[in-house]
This record gives C-alpha cells, sequence and structure tokens, in this order.
C-alpha cells in the first residue's frame, strides 16, 4: 500500500511540476478573481498561488497593477477600452440613426419640392 502512495505521490509532483513548467495566459478576467480572493483574505496568499499555479512575485504583479488602474480609473485618468458588446450595440444604434436622418431628409425634400409646386399653381 505504501508503495502505491509514494507512486501517486510521484505521479501528483510530476502533474504539478509539468503544470508549472507551462506556461498558462490568464485572462484579465481570472486575473481580477485571484487578486480579489487575495484581497478578502480567507487564505494566505501563498496557499492561494499554490492552489492557482502561479508564483506569488506574479499575484503581487497583479495586485500592483489591480489596485494602480483602479486608481487611474476613479480619478478619471484613463479611457476604458470598449467591449465587443459595446462597440456592436453602438454600431447599430448608429446604423440606425443614419437611416432616420435618411429619412427625415427624404421627406424634407419631399416637403419642400411639394410646397414649390403649390406656390407655381397659386400663381
Amino acid at each position: 500500500m505504501t508503495e502505491e502512495t509514494n507512486q501517486n505521490r510521484s505521479v501528483e509532483k510530476t502533474v504539478r511540476d509539468i503544470r508549472r513548467a507551462t506556461r498558462r495566459n490568464y485572462s484579465a478576467e481570472e486575473k481580477i478573481r485571484i487578486v480579489l480572493e487575495g484581497l478578502r483574505g480567507e487564505d494566505s496568499i501563498a496557499e492561494l498561488c499554490r492552489r492557482e499555479g502561479i508564483n506569488t512575485n506574479i499575484y503581487y504583479r497583479w495586485s500592483k497593477e489591480f489596485l494602480e488602474a483602479g486608481k487611474k480609473r476613479l480619478a478619471g485618468d484613463i479611457a476604458r477600452a470598449a467591449t465587443s458588446d459595446e462597440v456592436r450595440n453602438l454600431r447599430t444604434e448608429t446604423r440606425l440613426l443614419k437611416e432616420t436622418v435618411a429619412e427625415l431628409l427624404m421627406e424634407n425634400r419631399l416637403l419642400k419640392k411639394s410646397m414649390t409646386r403649390d406656390g407655381e399653381d397659386g400663381i
């Protein structure tokens, strides 16, 4: 039984080493989640980093970037990049507004033409 336990530990260690050696790209949402979890203080930073498979230096860099970005955002120093949903919604709104302007221009021209014709008939 101890041989099997040692073998399991060896396999787990190998998997852990491979995970550590393989660099993973974290999305902004994942970084924020990890930083916020660290700020909550439910677990130690070391435990959080072990669980997430990141070095503590990476956590502290993310935390610093997070807090600096928050300060800049609150101070109004930085413009936030629009999300794809926001861009899509703005494009849709722009298209609808352009269509409305085109319809109003057509109406306006038709009204002007009808007014000039009415004026000619009355003379």
